[in-house]
């Protein structure tokens, strides 16, 4: 069996709800982003998948991600990895993409990088490290994390620069599963909210 990972991206936050860059600062979750958590593990605890029986997890250490870990019911069985923290946004952590655009208009994280934080070299090289080891071994993984280091797996798993992951919108508490089609990577369900609704 050719390995897939599965991306969880955590619940819903104040500042994700705000459009704030959110990296390295521990915002908790929303009481909508707990629910959305619980929703989500409902899922992957439901055929088909069944509570993904032998896939390895892993999540972040930040609180939102490994609470929504737990809530999703992944808690017991997730190891965490500082590899998938969110980007460090250095001067603009906290800023919303219009802060930004006021004093330095054009700008695109996924082509400019970020002031006194993690380059596009070093975010590159810790994809690079999560797609590495999701494809060590014959079993699926599961991680939980955060919305700009798991577009930059996709684009990574997908042999894509790291600017391919401004192409790919990522919504709180998503899953989205990447696999293969003939051999080659590629993307079987992206920013799936669909237990959300139901």
């Amino acid at each position: 069996m050719a390995p897939r990972i599965l991306l969880a991206r955590h619940g819903q936050t104040e500042w994700s709800r705000l459009g704030k860059h959110t990296g390295r600062t521990d915002v908790p979750l929303l009481e909508e982003g707990r629910r959305g958590a619980k929703l989500l593990g409902e899922r992957l605890h439901r055929p088909p998948l069944d509570g993904l029986p032998g896939v390895e997890v892993r999540t972040s250490p930040l609180s939102r991600a490994r609470e929504t870990c737990e809530l999703a019911g992944f808690g017991e069985r997730a190891t965490a990895w500082d590899t998938l923290m969110e980007v460090d946004y250095g001067t603009y952590e906290g800023l919303t993409p219009a802060d930004i655009h006021a004093v330095r208009p054009g700008w695109l994280m996924w082509r400019d990088g970020v002031p006194e934080g993690e380059t596009l070299q070093q975010l590159t090289a810790r994809a690079d490290e999560v797609v590495e080891w999701a494809r060590s071994e014959e079993r699926d993984v599961l991680v939980f994390a955060h919305g700009h280091i798991l577009r930059s797996i996709a684009a990574r798993w997908l042999g894509q620069g790291i600017d391919f992951a401004a192409r790919v919108r990522l919504n709180p508490t998503s899953l989205s599963v990447l696999g293969w089609a003939y051999g080659d990577p590629a993307i079987e369900s992206w920013n799936d909210t669909g237990h959300l609704s139901g």
